[in-house]
């Protein structure tokens, strides 16, 4: 087994070594866009109630692999080290998700929603402005909160699922938004592509070296883990998760990895 390999039930599920170190999440992101955009121009978008639901359900399934993954990948040692790192884990999720409630980065994000609605309803109401669901559809793909996890992990240590889950929800998206507000919809893969790849560059290049100097990688590692599994309820319409409170706890991790480990 190669160094850093971890098996779950005789099963690698450790991240692929790749040949350089350019990050690759914004691309599959972008073009999850401009397949759903092809889907939906095409008229082959359409999916019956029974397959909408198989597709929840798989997603939902996948958001919570991709986060017990993360995690599994960035915890070791003995059963006490363990429980530590776990314990410090969900702690910073918690004190993030109080910092988040303090800064208000979910009423940011509902504000921001709010108006991406209102520009799409605007834009299905007269042809005058097809513009107005490429700014919609850029502005809710990138403000989601799922994007940003992605691009710090991909940024981190090349863990792509995050944004390839999100490539297909956003997909999906695209189809239902490109039937009414036709191809410029499709422009929105532009900027998502640009503001998603400048997060990677910038974490992989001011934080990662950071972090692996204070041995504190595993720690943001192991919160956004957790973040991404509670996002499976909201996949999975359980119940509604303020997400975009819990990304302080992708900063207040590596801290408290520094001043507990």
């Amino acid at each position: 087994m190669q160094t850093g390999e971890r098996k779950l039930f005789f099963v690698s599920i450790a991240a692929r070594a790749r040949h350089n170190r350019r990050v690759i999440g914004a691309f599959l992101n972008a073009l999850g866009i401009l397949l759903g955009a092809l889907l939906g121009l095409t008229g082959r978008g359409g999916f019956s109630a029974r397959t909408q639901n198989w597709i929840k359900s798989a997603l939902g399934a996948f958001t919570a692999f991709c986060g017990l993954q993360l995690v599994w990948l960035n915890v070791g040692g003995h059963f006490t080290s363990v429980v530590k790192q776990l314990f410090l884990a969900a702690l910073a999720v918690v004190l993030g998700s109080l910092l988040g409630k303090i800064l208000g980065l979910q009423k940011i994000s509902n504000r921001l929603g709010r108006h991406a609605t209102t520009l799409l309803a605007a834009a299905g109401a007269t042809t005058a402005r097809p513009a107005g669901g490429f700014i919609a559809g850029t502005i809710l793909f990138c403000a989601a909160p799922l994007g940003i996890l992605g691009a710090v992990t991909d940024g981190l240590s090349d863990y792509f699922f995050p944004l390839a889950l999100k490539a297909v929800m956003d997909g999906l998206a695209t189809v239902s938004f490109v039937k009414t507000f036709r191809w410029p919809v499709a422009l929105a893969a532009l900027p998502v592509f640009f503001f998603l790849n400048d997060i990677e560059f910038a974490v992989h290049a001011f934080a990662l070296p950071w972090l692996e100097a204070y041995h504190a990688l595993p720690a943001v590692n192991a919160a956004a883990g957790i973040v991404i599994c509670a996002m499976t309820l909201v996949v999975l319409e359980v119940r509604r998760v303020e997400l975009a409170n819990y990304l302080p706890a992708l900063v207040i991790a590596p801290l408290l990895a520094r001043l507990f480990v």
